[in-house]
């Protein structure tokens, strides 16, 4: 299966003639290309799929996004406990906090 997860643009830099962001995924830093959104700013969020912005995202929307993955636990595989820091920002507790996951 392959998701587009939301992010929060940390910086950007221009790498061979490319537009490059250190993004933010509740924790975890990637690299992402930002080829389809060269507009996006530092602190605003993105929606990335497979190492590619495609879609600028609100704050509310990308948090609300992030923790609701992190209730799923459809990336812990991928992402580990970064995803419990995105959860805990938007006021979610990490599903390994929840009496239900006891």
């Amino acid at each position: 299966m392959c998701l587009a997860v939301p992010g929060r643009v940390i910086s950007i830099e221009e790498r061979d003639m490319t537009p490059m962001a250190e993004v933010d995924f509740g924790g975890v830093k990637k690299d992402v290309c930002l080829q389809y959104i060269p507009d996006i700013r530092i602190g605003e969020y993105v929606m990335v799929h497979v190492g590619f912005a495609i879609q600028r995202m609100d704050e509310e929307s990308a948090l609300e996004t992030l923790a609701n993955f992190e209730k799923l636990g459809i990336l812990e595989e991928e992402f580990g406990d970064g995803f419990a820091l995105a959860a805990q920002q938007a006021g979610e507790p990490h599903v390994l906090d929840t009496e239900e996951s006891r």
